[in-house]
């Protein structure tokens, strides 16, 4: 099975399954001299950690990452720096139950990858959906860390902004709520209907999608490139590839299409620093493929959990028509643990945005009037 590396000049390829021994990463092309530690990026995997609460899947893994390559102590004896060379991190995989998939190894369950692994290689591994896992998303985010130090300055957010049909309210968002809750909900007010709503999915055994929005400031302007190096291409990319995410929009997105021209034209004035002040956002800090130096913003749509208790008809791998249950430990809404994912893909596409346009122009002079 090809296609396991994303990137091009900062480089990520993730390996392992669902209920194997271990899940790794190595990120190649990160620069030499960055500290990194353990510590820093098991921060990010504990975010992403499954069976923090009743919304996610019951699954103990501790998501305790390893760092096997690629760094050297650091002089003051706090961490490891980083040498250049391809970084190797490794998680073992401590809770799998594989017994939980034994009735489904020959049948197809609907909205899951089962028939289309089938048709494509012959093969399929059942134990929790093998590579197609989003168990793989917790390397992702180990990446993303790595990602986050070559940023240096540049802030990654997200947050969740939308469970079914109840979304949040956009004039009570609150970045410092998102740790506060266990949906990363900027809004308070939401908390307690989501709470009601994920409940209620839980009790008949089903699931639900959700809306992820994920925000990058301090983004310089000038990373991308036209046509086919577009950044918001590539972060179209980069959040599609995300396990059950089924679409993405940059900026103002699909609701671009009911504005007018004007409406959706991020007018310019030359702002108290000397620099130029966009006085809205629709592009979501994109123009052309090329950063504007706004906020980088883009949200991405997770469809409900294909692991559902609720009997779905199919067929087995022989073509006898089925009913099937999926037992185990699910998420009734994957999307929850997908915030974290989010701001990962979008950290390690720029970063490989910025070394390539360090490559390609060197230290840009900062902008200036005329």
């Amino acid at each position: 099975m090809s296609h396991n590396t994303f990137g091009h000049l900062f480089r990520v390829t993730t390996w392992g399954e669902s209920h194997g021994p271990a899940i790794g990463c190595v990120v190649d092309g990160c620069p030499p001299g960055i500290s990194v530690s353990e510590p820093e990026i098991q921060l990010d995997l504990d975010r992403r950690r499954p069976g923090q609460s009743r919304y996610t899947t019951q699954r103990r893994e501790p998501d305790a990452v390893r760092i096997l390559s690629g760094v050297v102590p650091a002089r003051d004896g706090e961490g490891f720096v980083t040498t250049g060379t391809p970084i190797s991190l490794q998680i073992e995989n401590v809770d799998q139950r594989s017994k939980d998939y034994s009735d489904i190894a020959d049948r197809y369950r609907p909205g899951h990858a089962d028939f289309t692994y089938d048709e494509k290689y012959g093969l399929r591994d059942p134990r929790g959906g093998g590579r197609s896992s989003a168990r793989e998303t917790a390397m992702r985010v180990a990446a993303g860390a790595i990602a986050r130090k070559v940023l240096g300055g540049v802030v990654v957010r997200a947050a969740l902004v939308q469970i079914g049909d109840i979304t949040i309210d956009r004039a009570r968002w609150d970045w410092d709520t998102v740790g506060d809750n266990p949906f990363f909900c900027p809004d308070p007010g939401t908390v307690e209907r989501w709470t009601a709503l994920l409940d209620g999915v839980r009790k008949r055994g089903s699931s639900i999608g959700a809306v992820v929005e994920v925000v990058a400031e301090n983004v310089p302007a000038g990373l991308g490139a036209p046509l086919y190096g577009k950044l918001d291409a590539d972060l179209a990319s980069a959040m599609m590839s995300i396990n059950a995410v089924k679409g993405v929009e940059i900026g103002a997105g699909f609701s671009a299409a009911a504005l007018s021209g004007e409406e959706n034209a991020d007018e310019i004035r030359m702002g108290n620093d000397g620099r130029p002040l966009f006085l809205t956002n629709n592009a979501g800090g994109i123009l052309g493929g090329i950063s504007t130096g706004q906020p980088v913003v883009a949200r991405f749509a997770v469809k409900p959990t294909s692991s559902i208790l609720i009997p779905k008809r199919s067929i087995d791998s022989t073509g006898q028509e089925i009913d099937v249950v999926t037992k185990g430990r699910h998420d009734p809404c994957v999307g929850i643990r997908a915030v974290p994912v989010g701001e990962a893909m979008m950290a390690i596409v720029l970063a490989d945005h910025l070394l390539r346009d360090r490559a390609q122009v060197g230290e840009r002079p900062a902008w200036r009037k005329g």
